[in-house]
């Protein structure tokens, strides 16, 4: 029986409130005051070009990340415009207006009267009772978001042409974790079908700015009109559409599974999955959501679900005006409500075969994602028991795969962590039960949404990306703005990770990816170190080739840091192949045996549906 393939991670990219994911950027940036002098100039001087400085001054580059509060560039949370309803009541009388002729609608109102018409203005008169909405500014509860770094314009890079701001995001991140893997897609391409690469990334909400559905829902409101673009754009899956046909070019499986906060776990089961049965050898996997959005933010606020600066503030008993709004985030502690942030990652997997044959660089192995359901629930947005499997699921295979000791001693834990009252309480119950069911007594947790805020359907993914700079760096980020772990947190077996903590990186054999999502979408991932994925590929060929490897994957990671360097320097172009290379009919031929397309090649059509035959 042929063995199964191992998924390997082979690049990485992306972009969220902490910086550019590639060349472990983001991470570094959380772990800044723990690196050597020399990694910290190298983040700062990354750091600066990302957000348009001449010089690195590190005060700014702190004051324009992270979680802060939100700039007008996003919207002014002291005056946020609505359009507040009104009653008129002109029962004693009439009251009239005078208004622009070509803004008159038609037909008109009931109880609406042309009174006059001078030029081109006419006078209108109400009768009886009107209800009209009229531009109003309020104050916006929300005051914070982890929003993108200041200065950095991810449409920028390339002819954006009105796109969401996700799919913007989603392109720069596909293009950063290709420049960053070393290779060379063209060759690639050569190796594998187009057939044999797979693409899975998606939004947990789809694009909901004004370049997208949020803009398609709300023109008419608004007095603007619907373009030919908002429809299409706003779809959940656009960001693997977009990545397919401007960055790839490839014709494998592609989509987007969503599960709420947890669909970059969905996704990376499904590229796990194609790899691991041979329906792909390279798989793009990831998650992009922009929901710092007013329309968004207020939909969460209305559930009680956002931390409000007033709310953080009684807590710690203070003034409001005494609050550091960087600190409200505060997973595991005493807290309101989350954060929301905005990120968009990609990770690019690969067979460990592929990765052997290409020299690709190896930075952890994903080998299993589970997903569970809560069974039967009174409140779809609550908690259940599904996250209980998850979790305990992954602490078996671990078992299983690397031994007893590797699991109560060599694991840590990334938690969903959102810093709501009732994530802290189920979540710290699930890992600590899981954990003193397998023996395991100081199970270190992280929770990075303390320094990005939540970023939805991609925040797993901002797990994954975190946990690789553990491996590469050895510094487990500190829950940074939770002081105190609150009383009733269940932390028998857990050891909450408040402030930096150096390790041994080759001592730690895997990491857990934890995710809890609205509507019982449970998920938990398997993360293998690097030392693993090596070992284990170098267990399966020869003296010879793993020479070979490691002199071709010396080229690939100086074409990796190469790529770091000079994104360090001057941000380069986004990937983005628009009118390139179009397939049409011609280049199509078609017969009962394949399909063949002029430049991809040709397509067996294989049966596969030969265990249905009944002999």
């Amino acid at each position: 029986m042929a063995r199964r393939a191992l998924p390997v991670i082979v690049g990485f990219g992306g972009i969220s409130a902490a910086g550019r994911s590639s060349g472990f950027q983001s991470y570094m940036s959380m772990v800044r005051s723990e690196l050597s002098a020399a990694d910290r100039d190298k983040n700062l001087q990354a750091m600066a070009t990302l957000m348009g400085m001449s010089t690195p001054n590190e005060g700014a580059i702190d004051a324009g990340t992270m979680i802060r509060g939100i700039t007008r560039e996003y919207f002014d949370p002291a005056a946020l415009s609505w359009n507040a309803p009104v009653r008129i009541d002109a029962q004693a009388g009439e009251s009239s207006f005078w208004i622009h002729a070509k803004r008159l609608p038609n037909p008109l109102p009931t109880q609406w009267h042309v009174a006059a018409e001078i030029d081109d203005k006419v006078q209108v008169t109400l009768v009886g009772e009107q209800s009209l909405l009229v531009p109003a500014i309020r104050e916006f509860p929300v005051k914070t978001a982890g929003m993108l770094p200041d200065g950095f314009d991810p449409s920028s890079l390339y002819a954006s042409r009105s796109h969401p701001k996700g799919l913007q995001m989603s392109l720069f991140a596909a293009s950063d974790a290709l420049a960053y893997s070393g290779l060379d897609w063209p060759t690639l391409q050569r190796l594998v079908g187009a057939d044999q690469v797979s693409v899975y990334v998606g939004s947990a909400m789809g694009q909901l700015d004004y370049d997208g559905g949020g803009g398609m829902l709300s023109a008419r409101a608004r007095g603007a009109r619907v373009t030919s673009k908002h429809c299409p754009l706003s779809l959940a899956e656009m960001p693997a559409d977009f990545i397919n046909a401007y960055v790839l070019g490839h014709m494998g499986r592609t989509g987007a599974t969503l599960g709420a906060c947890a669909s970059f776990l969905y996704n990376l089961r499904t590229g796990i999955e194609d790899i691991q049965s041979g329906r792909a050898q390279i798989a793009f996997v990831g998650g992009a959501d922009a929901p710092v959005v007013p329309e968004v933010m207020d939909g969460y606020a209305a559930m009680g679900a956002l931390a409000t600066a007033d709310a953080m503030a009684a807590i710690d008993g203070i003034d409001i005006d005494q609050l550091d709004l960087r600190s409200i985030c505060r997973p595991f502690g005493d807290n309101c409500g989350f954060t929301i942030g905005e990120s968009a990652q990609v990770i690019m997997l690969m067979s460990d075969e592929l990765a052997l044959r290409s020299g690709a660089q190896i930075f952890g192995a994903t080998p299993l994602v589970e997903v569970c359901a809560d069974g039967f629930k009174k409140s779809i947005s609550g908690p259940g028991a599904g996250n209980y499997l998850t979790v305990a699921k992954m602490l078996a295979s671990a078992k299983g795969l690397l031994g007893e000791d590797s699991v109560r001693y060599r694991g840590m834990v990334q938690a969903h962590g959102t810093s709501t009252p009732q994530n802290r309480v189920t979540e710290g119950m699930i890992l600590s039960r899981v954990a003193k069911a397998f023996g395991v007594q100081q199970w270190p947790v992280a929770a990075i949404k303390t320094y990005l805020g939540h970023s939805l359907g991609a925040a797993s993914a901002d797990q994954l990306v975190a946990t690789l700079g553990v491996w590469q760096h050895g510094v487990i980020p500190g829950i940074k703005h939770t002081k105190t772990v609150a009383d009733d947190v269940e932390t028998e077996g857990l050891e909450f990770v408040l402030k930096h903590k150096a390790i041994d990186s080759s001592a730690l054999d895997f990491a857990v990816l934890n995710s809890k999502g609205f509507g019982g979408n449970n998920a938990s991932a398997l993360v293998l170190s690097p030392e693993y994925a090596n070992k284990f590929m170098r267990a399966h060929v020869t003296k010879d080739a793993w020479l070979d490897y490691q002199t071709r994957r010396e080229q690939v990671q100086a074409k990796a840091q190469a790529y770091d360097d000079a994104m360090s320097q001057v941000l380069q172009p986004t990937r983005y192949l628009f009118d390139n290379d179009v397939v049409g009919d011609a280049r199509v031929h078609v017969s009962d045996s394949a399909v063949a397309i002029d430049g991809f090649g040709t397509f067996p059509l294989t049966p596969s549906l030969n265990d249905y035959i009944c002999e």
